[in-house]
């Protein structure tokens, strides 16, 4: 029979709870914990990434240079000759869809492999090579615009 003054939270049950502010001697004392005194020790003192104290931030002092155009340029889908060769008759980028060959346009044709057939083909873009073969093959290059 346990009596009611000798009741006890098990041990590691309860924490020793931090008195801040009592004193240097209880290590918790001046600032209470929080590091530095003003802005950093404040609920929501956060300081922005590259904020210098409201001196000019480096990335503005620092010339700036340089162009980029890719939000601008234009991705073709490549095809080549050996690919073609598959394909008969009239050739546009709508078989060429179909056949699995591109996924996206403007589609443009480039001379790898050899082509044995006359194919009449309709494409955004021709290398200057392609062209010779398709039309030494006796095939037409037609240029979509």
């Amino acid at each position: 029979m346990s009596l009611l003054s000798t009741l006890a939270p098990a041990p590691g049950a309860t924490h020793y709870q931090k008195r801040i502010g009592r004193g240097r001697g209880s290590g918790l004392g001046q600032t209470s914990g929080k590091g530095g005194k003003g802005q950093t020790a404040r609920s929501g003192g956060r300081i922005r990434r590259g904020f210098e104290g409201g001196q000019t931030p480096l990335i503005r002092r620092l010339p700036k240079f340089g162009f980029s155009n890719t939000a601008f340029e234009t991705i073709y889908s490549v095809v080549n000759l050996d690919n073609l060769e598959k394909l008969s008759g009239v050739v546009t980028p709508d078989s060429l869809k179909e056949a699995g060959l591109v996924h996206h346009l403007p589609v443009k044709i480039l001379g790898r492999g050899k082509l044995t057939k006359a194919l009449t083909v309709k494409a955004h873009k021709f290398s200057e090579t392609a062209k010779k073969a398709i039309e030494a093959a006796g095939g037409k290059v037609e240029i979509i615009k």
